[in-house]
């Protein structure tokens, strides 16, 4: 989930809207908030990073394995990018028990994890604008 100005709502004086300018700099670039959902545990947790790659999906996969030390198999539903479908993460998954199961492209409504998005959109992300933009993690790092 890409962090960057967006628009929301709230109270602001008469005749004066407060508004996500039209004409925004990513100046301090965009964050991606990469975000890990079990739904046996219905817990939610993840990390902010500066870029989509592979080393942040491996990253995140250990944080899942790490969250189930008990070598239990784990799947993992991901969405289509290339960078998660590299063979260093196939390789690592399947010696760590851990199936990774794509989404089809344009299907990430099939992804449990993106029902959780739209909540951190509009109740922690809506309203804000650039650096000032809250990190998910540090407003709710226990999701339930």
């Amino acid at each position: 989930m890409g962090i960057r100005p967006t628009g929301g709502n709230c109270w602001t004086e008469q005749g004066r809207p407060d508004r996500v300018a039209a004409t925004y700099h990513r100046t301090h670039g965009v964050t991606y908030f990469h975000g890990c959902y079990s739904i046996g545990a219905d817990t939610m947790w993840g990390v902010n990073r500066r870029r989509k790659g592979a080393a942040h999906t491996i990253a995140a996969l250990k944080s899942i394995r790490a969250a189930l030390p008990d070598g239990a198999p784990i799947y993992v539903i991901l969405d289509n990018l290339s960078a998660r479908k590299g063979a260093k993460i196939r390789r690592w998954a399947e010696k760590n028990k851990v199936t990774l199961c794509f989404t089809p492209t344009g299907a990430s409504w099939a992804n449990p994890v993106e029902a959780h998005f739209g909540p951190l959109r509009q109740f922690i992300l809506a309203n804000s604008d650039g650096a000032a933009a809250p990190s998910p993690t540090r407003h709710d790092p226990a999701h339930r």
